[in-house]
């Protein structure tokens, strides 16, 4: 009997898939990485069906690839041969919401935007906010450590994630953490396990952290600016004037043509960047006032503030609209640098000039009022790799961000994709500590093998 077999026969009927055109769809993130070809795909409903799985890959020595709602843009859950899918995704129960302790206890599958929607009908939001929340898994989150649109504001998905049940390699059942919103009992193994990336545990459950939604619709305004550097500049006074925005984001002018082109937002040729920013404070309209003004002492040549929430949506909807957006134009390699905010406009017009001297196409959005930017580069589609001058521009744009004090990655994860520029980051010590850390975790090396470290 094959090995597949045996694990067909150990859980409900379904759970399993074998089919190779069917597999397909579960072997592959939102990358343009060819995955290999696994053993087979679970579509697990509960623990118990994880606990399982794992159980039998340590038996016979099968990797084993978690994953979500598939949205990753690293690699991190692209399948590789003779492996066995895990999927989570059927796993979305919200088991708990607590309004007097403000924390929810969640399910992997629970989709970013669900989980929001729900803690606001008790007076609450949960904070981390990824421009893929519809469709963005609270699992696949924690596995990145994502951040998202608000992230300038309420931190990533780690500053929310207090407590996890995770299943570990050889099946036994860890729980870390706490529901109190302090707590510094033995090792943060939580914080740990946000952002592996699947390569320490299979999250099962995780308790989070909610927050007081506003009292009212926050305010928010949209600047156009004639250059990159102005808006960085625009960005660096606004966070110095210590404005505390709910929300910055930046668009270059590729990513506002790319918008345009698709959705006819009446794109002025004079407009090469726009900042999108918001204030979710009481005074959240004299905040807004006072960015605005700054966005004009900087150089701003157009700034118009919202005057109703369906006006604000549209702004925002506007953000969330860029990666599809690209994704139209051609094949994606999607970067997430992360750089200290003095020196973001560094960095904004050192991708540009990376662009300008290899030839490539860059795309940039950034999370502007934490230093994260996101330089999308677009080549042919239909091309099983980028091609050299795609790679030899991404090189110099990561070189520079670790130049300028920075990091490879602020909430994509490291994935498949950034691994080759690892070392860059990471001494030889800091590294020897990493691989001993997984094989504590994970001692035969079962898990999503060959990503994140």
């Amino acid at each position: 009997m094959r090995p597949i077999d045996a694990l067909v026969n150990a859980l409900p009927e379904g759970r399993v898939l074998t089919d190779p055109d069917v597999i397909d769809s579960y072997a592959r993130d939102r990358t343009f990485l060819e995955p290999g070809k696994p053993l087979g795909a679970v579509l697990a409903t509960s623990r118990d069906d994880v606990v399982t799985t794992l159980k039998w890959a340590t038996e016979h020595r099968v990797p084993v690839v978690p994953r979500g709602g598939g949205t990753g843009l690293a690699g991190a859950a692209t399948a590789g041969d003779g492996s066995v899918i895990l999927s989570v995704a059927r796993m979305t129960a919200i088991k708990e919401l607590s309004p007097a302790d403000e924390i929810a206890v969640v399910e992997p599958g629970v989709i970013t935007a669900d989980l929001d929607r729900a803690a606001r009908e008790h007076g609450l939001m949960y904070a981390p906010d990824p421009s893929s929340y519809e469709i963005s898994t609270i699992g696949g989150n924690l596995a990145t450590n994502a951040g998202g649109l608000r992230c300038v504001k309420y931190g990533v998905t780690r500053d929310s994630a207090l407590g996890l049940e995770v299943v570990l390699a050889d099946g036994r059942i860890l729980e870390t953490g706490r529901r109190t919103m302090k707590g510094v009992t033995g090792y943060d193994l939580t914080g740990l396990f946000v952002g592996s990336e699947g390569t320490l545990g299979v999250i099962t459950s995780a308790t989070v952290r909610l927050r007081r939604a506003p009292d009212k619709p926050p305010a928010t305004f949209a600047a156009e600016f004639g250059s990159l550097r102005d808006a960085g500049a625009a960005v660096s006074a606004i966070m110095a004037a210590g404005c505390q925005p709910s929300l910055m984001e930046l668009l270059d002018r590729a990513t506002l043509e790319a918008i345009d082109d698709w959705r006819n937002i009446g794109l002025e040729t004079s407009t090469i960047a726009m900042l999108i920013g918001q204030s979710d404070a009481s005074d959240s309209e004299s905040v807004v006032k006072r960015m605005e003004q700054l966005c004009v002492d900087n150089g701003a040549s157009f700034v118009a503030v919202s005057s109703s929430p369906q006006e604000t949506e549209e702004l925002i909807g506007l953000r969330r609209m860029a990666y599809d957006a690209k994704e139209r134009m051609g094949a994606c390699l999607v970067e997430d640098v992360c750089v200290p905010r003095s020196v973001l406009p560094d960095m904004i017009m050192a991708i540009e000039a990376a662009a300008v001297r290899h030839g490539v196409k860059i795309a940039t959005v950034a999370h502007a009022g934490d230093g994260n930017l996101h330089p999308v580069f677009i080549f042919e589609h239909g091309m099983a790799e980028p091609p050299p001058e795609v790679w030899a521009a991404a090189d110099e744009v990561f070189k520079h961000a670790l130049g300028l004090g920075g990091t490879l990655t602020g909430e994509h994860g490291v994935g498949l994709l950034k691994r080759r520029w690892l070392g860059l980051e990471f001494g030889p010590v800091a590294q020897e500590m990493q691989q001993g850390i997984k094989a504590v975790f994970d001692p035969l090396g079962l898990l999503n093998p060959g990503k994140a470290i």
